[in-house]
């Protein structure tokens, strides 16, 4: 295919909007009802589309359709190019408005007690009429929100390989560590095994996360059972108050169980684990400016916290 064929006029935005809608959907019918429209402009302008670009997007079945090799490629270019007209609206409404910019960053344990609050904090006192917007949830929610151009950034543990089109950027190390309320019973046993901590109901995070997966080999490792009394959570303010609440334990990053008062380190070491903390960003396109200066605040209080953690 002749890339001219995407700038000779023909290829319009609400092809972008439609393919993506077939995408997320899995069906015409169900873009259509999404998007409000009939289904025949929708057939309409997915076949004008692909004579555009002389490949086929969708395979279909009778249960919808499914990207092709080719989709998969387009729409992703497609989130992309709509992802950057997002990002382009919210700025000129908030320069119009008087405001200097907005950023929203997705935040996820790691980094989210002291990294995240000390960078906004010297943004806020150099750009008061900066508005920062902070989501939390489990990193694919976020990872998501970012290729979508409904994220800015991510502040958090890596994944060990960067997910396609985005790229990510270690700021430090942070061991992780048990933890549980300075109260427990079990701060008075001198280096538990994790046989005996298995005794305790646990907080675990959510399945198909890294710390998850890693957490699950050590107890592999050393021949023990995962906990069968436990609960799976993300949110660090419903995790804080279970833990003070009961004799639940939980692996936390250590910044995170360091400093709060009214939780203590249990002293066995996860000599195995710890994570690299540092931000994730699209790939494909430039930071905002007002994100651009949010990163440049978490690369200067990061730079601090890493000689805490060493």
């Amino acid at each position: 295919m002749e890339s001219e064929r995407l700038l000779d006029g023909r290829l319009k935005l609400r092809h972008l909007t439609l393919v993506t809608a077939i995408a997320d959907q899995g069906s015409v019918i169900r873009a259509a009802q999404e998007l409000h429209i009939t289904q025949p402009v929708v057939t309409r302008a997915l076949h004008e589309l692909e004579t555009i670009l002389g490949v086929p997007l969708f395979e279909r079945h009778h249960r919808g359709v499914t990207p092709t090799l080719y989709g998969e490629s387009f729409v992703g270019h497609a989130r992309a190019v709509l992802a950057q007209l997002r990002q382009a609206g919210a700025e000129l409404g908030h320069l119009a408005a008087g405001h200097l910019g907005s950023v929203t960053v997705g935040v996820h344990l790691a980094g989210s007690n002291l990294l995240l609050p000390r960078a906004m904090a010297a943004l806020k006192r150099a750009h008061p009429a900066v508005t920062v917007v902070v989501r939390e949830a489990t990193p694919d929610t976020l990872r998501a929100g970012v290729l979508s151009g409904e994220i800015d950034l991510i502040v958090g543990r890596l994944s060990g390989q960067p997910p396609r089109r985005l790229t990510q950027e270690q700021l430090y190390r942070e061991p992780v560590r048990l933890a549980a309320r300075t109260d427990h019973p079990v701060h008075r046993l001198r280096h538990p095994s994790l046989a005996e901590l298995r005794r305790y109901p646990w907080v675990l995070p959510v399945d198909r996360t890294s710390l998850r997966a890693e957490l699950e080999e050590l107890f592999t490792h050393a021949d023990v059972e995962l906990p069968a009394d436990r609960v799976e959570c993300t949110s660090m303010p419903t995790l804080r108050h279970f833990l003070l609440a009961t004799d639940a334990l939980a692996a936390l990053p250590l910044l995170i169980a360091t400093q709060d008062p009214d939780l203590r380190l249990i002293d066995t070491p996860l000599k195995s684990i710890s994570q690299a903390v540092g931000l994730t960003r699209p790939a494909d396109r430039p930071l905002s400016p007002a994100a651009d200066t949010l990163r440049t605040h978490l690369r200067q209080e990061a730079r601090g916290l890493a000689r805490l953690v060493e």
